[in-house]
């Protein structure tokens, strides 16, 4: 079985012979670059399969280099930053990012992160722009082919634009997807930036779809980012 590629762009030595530690035990090969320069060398000359990005480093900012690979590639890029404030994670996932994960991180969410990447690119790049399964997670199933919700056996009635929502977190399960990507799937991209409808919206979701919508078991909020939909296939 073939390895997957995973290319550490961090200028802190210590964190990159980590993370390279970590993958490496869990079957990864792993390339290093302490610098921006470097890390589009290596992005353009080994086509790495994912790329775990500090946005922090010594020669460029790590937001001009989400920009520069994803004019060209659509390899998972996952952010791995100190930077905790909101509009940092905005900024990064709007820019083209698959997720973003602020130090200090857990090993087990990180690798889980990884996972979804992946999965989700290998979707992608199977061709098709409906996966070719119904989403499934605890009970909650979408027939992306017949536009069919179903919880626990029982139809559920979305509008169409909460089930355009639905669908767009479904085909995404497991990333967080910014307010502004949701707003724009939906309303188009001359969307308003107010996202007030799209919250209005969600409340409504929650009540047809989860037992307890404050302590919500399919979509759950990234406060002050986006939302971010039980992953396809998950157990109780």
């Amino acid at each position: 079985m073939s390895k997957f590629t995973a290319l550490v762009v961090d200028d802190e030595k210590n964190i990159c012979d980590f993370l390279s530690k970590l993958l490496m035990q869990n079957n990864y090969r792993v390339n290093c670059a302490y610098t921006g320069r470097d890390a589009l060398s290596f992005a353009t000359s080994q086509c790495p399969d994912m790329i775990l990005l500090d946005l922090g480093l010594p020669d460029m900012d790590g937001m001009e280099i989400i920009s520069q690979i994803r004019s060209w590639s659509g390899c998972p890029i996952i952010v791995i930053s100190a930077r905790s404030q909101e509009r940092d994670k905005v900024r990064a996932l709007d820019a083209g990012a698959d997720d973003y994960i602020t130090k200090p991180f857990g090993t087990m969410e990180l690798l889980a992160r990884i996972r979804t990447s992946l999965r989700h690119s290998n979707r992608l790049n199977s061709g098709g722009s409906l996966p070719n399964h119904p989403y499934q997670s605890n009970g909650l199933t979408i027939d992306f082919s017949r536009r069919k919700v179903t919880l626990n056996g029982a139809p559920v009635h979305l509008t169409p634009v909460e089930y355009k929502i639905v669908s767009y977190l479904a085909k995404n399960s497991g990333k967080v997807m910014t307010y502004s990507a949701v707003m724009s799937n939906v309303w188009g991209p001359y969307a308003e930036s107010d996202n007030k409808i799209l919250r209005v919206n969600m409340a409504n979701i929650r009540r047809k779809l989860e037992k307890n919508p404050a302590q919500p078991v399919y979509i759950h909020t990234e406060l002050g980012v986006g939302y971010r939909m039980a992953e396809d296939g998950q157990d109780p």
